[in-house]
């Protein structure tokens, strides 16, 4: 029988070059949907999954997430004193801290890749597989990674990521899975190709920011020689244990928005912006001023 998977990694050391200047000072994970900062969605993903402890691999210059993801009873004693005690419980609740949850911050020094930083929390993680969350990967609606640790319990792959099928002149931008065989939602593979080209990708189904990743990966990614870019690559070492753990892909159910680009980021705004009655309006008479603005 598997053991539970009681620890998320959160990789949120890189510099969010695609957003600078906005990133110059506020950390990408920190930048909002809304209202709602990215890693905030991706905490709250967590939570619900039934994670115990949570890693955050950041940088020394991104202090910015600690302060987000702490407490700050100070903050929340000076909106009391605003007349604002309601806004204060908000972020109280939201905010992790460490006197009930189990929370460590670790640094990535050097910008080595998604698997050097997966690997800069060995020694804080729980026994056991591990999920590693991407809070630019942002997955609304049933949580994915709540899914994933359900299938994950009845999976004999040592390895589950999060899939989803793409047109093919678009697998130059994912690792890609070679798809062995496949039922409505879990697909059985032997392996992934980082960013193949369209001609030589072994299939569509692309992976996303969610893993659930037997402990072996640690092992993998300690003996990992750098790969593309010359980066120490989270997919190498998932497929370097994939013959000897099982790797499958998982077919989430929610919208997955990438918002580590701009388009992505506006696509979720929107999305989001258009289930609420006060925003959508603003959506519609912009709409309906371009209209015009074209018709005249």
């Amino acid at each position: 029988m598997k053991m539970p998977v009681r620890t998320a990694i959160f990789p949120v050391a890189g510099m969010g070059t695609r957003f600078l200047p906005a990133t110059k000072a506020t950390p990408k994970e920190l930048l909002p949907v809304i209202d709602t900062p990215l890693i905030q969605y991706a905490i709250d993903e967590a939570q619900a999954a039934g994670i115990e402890r949570m890693v955050f691999v950041s940088h020394p210059s991104k202090t910015a997430i600690e302060r987000h993801v702490m407490d700050d009873a100070k903050l929340r004693a000076e909106l009391k004193a605003r007349g604002k005690p309601q806004l204060a419980e908000e972020l109280q609740e939201t905010a992790l801290c460490p006197r009930r949850d189990d929370v460590v911050f670790t640094m990535q020094d050097e910008p080595l890749g998604l698997g050097h930083a997966v690997l800069c929390a060995r020694d804080h993680v729980l026994p056991g597989p591990v999920a590693v969350i991407l809070p630019d990967d942002l997955i609304l609606g049933t949580g994915c990674l709540g899914e994933m640790v359900d299938a994950y319990a009845g999976s004999p792959m040592g390895h589950l990521v999060a899939t989803m099928t793409v047109p093919r002149e678009e697998t130059s931008k994912y690792g890609i899975l070679s798809v062995k065989t496949a039922t409505d939602r879990v697909l059985a593979a032997s392996g992934m190709v980082e960013k193949p080209q369209p001609e030589a990708a072994p299939s569509c189904e692309a992976v996303v920011g969610r893993y659930v990743l037997d402990a072996s990966v640690f092992d993998d990614l300690e003996s990992q020689a750098p790969g593309a870019g010359g980066e120490i690559q989270l997919t190498d070492a998932i497929a370097t244990g994939a013959a000897r753990v099982g790797l499958g892909g998982f077919r989430f159910s929610g919208m997955r928005f990438d918002c580590g680009s701009k388009a992505g980021m506006l696509r979720a705004t929107l999305h989001l912006a258009a289930q609420d009655a006060e925003l959508a309006s603003v959506i519609s008479d912009f709409i309906g001023e371009e209209r015009k603005g074209l018709a005249a």
